[in-house]
């Protein structure tokens, strides 16, 4: 089996014929995203996919899949799976349908590598366009391979190393760095075209083997984190955390050693398919495309040897997103953004979360930079689940915090929030069925998360108006003297509930609280 032959397709311009025509978000300054549609065709699976909420990092207002398989036996008879064109077809009039109810024009699609290849790929895109409205732009292995990488970075800014995105009949590799894409290549080793192999386990092996050392010599790997893009290694990554009693099963920025993975492997391979659907709720057309995936990784390992091996839900869809905006809407932080659009549409007094972060400040003053701004998310998000009955507030803010779609957030950031946020509602985490989440923290972490939860506690209902009016905080570690200072207005405020959750924040601390009238500029 060779490497299929790649169309060159233009994507710089709508006037030289592309999918993205004129950007939508080529102003720096703009925060909120209108909504904007994308459709993948792929060799396996036809997606829609409906962005909104914060620009830079968005929210999937409608996420909506078919397991078409375009793909099947392409690499036998060259042709699109006859089934998968009438399957693929009726999802794209509805996309299509679905996509003027909601007011989006346009609809930006592009078709994969089962496109491309096949014979018959130019009729069905013709037919396509017929019968539905929808442009079809079929995109070459190597842009493929870009736009993949470019999802990776929407949600990863710092992302260092290989994007590797697998699909029904290929396989993309990117390398990325400093937000930018590098060297890219592509690959016939999608489990479609693996089905095709004769001879074998061994045979399959040599041909992956022989492939994989083709895309090691243009890509020049350095014992790089590797980046898991697409549905098989997704059902992988979460089978990993079934063999492991992961407790946070969420995908993106799930991480694995290199020998964690192949130790899944090895129990994926000993295991009944069936009771492995069981577990993971995996459909019957995916987990039939995992063993051969598996079979890939393996080999992937092997040969490229990477240091890190983690799990990006982004992929070519957001990657489309990404090829919109402007580099200075790329800079900014998807955690942060995301945050203060929760802030915006959910708080009561949208606003009051940089003032409390402000607050706050003089007990974080020697925290590190990646700790800030999960300090800063913590204060926009402190007051976006009020709605919730009181008795679960706590729990809801935590489940928000480590199951959200939130952009640039690792897992153990996740906790971490989550527990602040908890904190923020309620002092004790004794006996709270989140439990098993803590241990993804060290004690010194699980310390930090609840000194700002009860921080936030004390200085949410410090002043309706802003925390800064009522007083200033100041933080003396080596006398662990934590001081308010009261202005006339915080004297008034400072009610006995108020001196209730100072007392309990200095104790967290394991600080002495001093708390003095000062002038009526005290705060300033």
């Amino acid at each position: 089996m060779s490497e299929p032959a790649q169309a060159s397709t233009s994507v710089s311009g709508a006037e030289d014929g592309n999918p993205f025509g004129r950007s939508l978000l080529d102003d720096p300054s703009t925060r909120a995203l209108s909504r904007f549609g994308v459709v993948d065709v792929g060799s396996n699976s036809v997606r829609m996919v409906v962005f909104d909420g914060a620009a830079r990092s968005p929210a999937y207002f409608y996420n909506e899949k078919l397991m078409a398989g375009l793909g099947k036996g392409l690499a036998e008879t060259g042709c699109l799976n006859a089934e998968g064109k009438k399957r693929a077809l009726i999802a794209l009039k509805r996309f299509a349908v679905l996509a003027k109810g909601m007011g989006i024009s346009p609809l930006t699609c592009v078709a994969t590598a089962a496109v491309r290849d096949a014979t018959d790929g130019p009729a069905f895109a013709a037919e396509v366009e017929a019968k539905t409205g929808l442009k079809l732009w079929v995109i070459d292995g190597e842009e493929e391979a870009r736009l993949s990488a470019q999802g990776v970075l929407l949600g990863w800014p710092e992302a260092k190393g290989i994007v590797c995105d697998i699909g029904g009949n290929s396989m993309e590799m990117a390398r990325i760095a400093n937000g930018k894409v590098g060297k890219r290549a592509t690959s016939p080793l999608g489990p479609f075209r693996l089905q095709q192999v004769e001879g074998g386990v061994e045979k399959r092996r040599a041909l992956i083997n022989r492939v994989l050392k083709k895309l090691k010599d243009k890509i020049e790997p350095e014992n790089d984190r590797i980046y898991l893009v697409g549905g098989s290694w997704r059902v992988i990554a979460r089978l990993d955390m079934e063999r492991r009693n992961y407790p946070l099963t969420v995908l993106h920025e799930y991480r694995m050693t290199p020998q964690q993975a192949l130790d899944t492997l090895d129990w994926i391979a000993e295991s009944d398919p069936a009771v492995l659907r069981a577990r993971t709720g995996t459909g019957v057309e995916r987990m039939a495309l995992v063993p051969l995936a598996c079979e890939v990784l393996r080999e992937v390992i092997r040969t490229f040897k990477p240091k890190e091996i983690d799990v990006s839900s982004y992929g070519i869809r957001e990657g489309l997103l990404y090829e919109q905006m402007h580099e200075k809407l790329r800079a900014r932080d998807p955690l942060i953004e995301a945050a203060r659009a929760a802030e915006i549409t959910s708080a009561r007094l949208p606003g009051f979360g940089k003032k409390l972060y402000y607050f706050l400040l003089p007990l974080f003053k020697n925290a590190p930079p990646e700790e800030m701004r999960l300090i800063k998310a913590a204060c926009l998000l402190h007051d976006t689940t009020w709605r919730a009955h009181p008795d679960y507030r706590a729990e809801v803010c935590f489940d928000n915090a480590t199951r959200a779609n939130l952009g640039g957030l690792d897992h153990p950031g996740r906790v971490f929030l989550g527990l602040a946020l908890l904190h923020r509602y309620k002092n004790s985490r004794t006996g709270s069925r989140l439990e098993p989440l803590f241990r993804l923290l060290s004690d010194e972490e699980i310390q930090k998360a609840e000194i700002l939860g009860k921080a936030m506690r004390f200085g949410a209902m410090f002043s309706a108006s802003g925390p800064e009016s009522a007083g200033k905080l100041e933080w003396f570690p080596r006398k662990r003297l934590l001081q308010l200072t009261l202005t006339p207005l915080g004297k008034d405020l400072f009610g006995e509930v108020t001196q209730a959750r100072f007392k309990a924040l200095a104790a967290a601390m394991h600080a002495t609280p001093n708390v003095i009238e000062g002038a009526e500029n005290a705060a300033a």
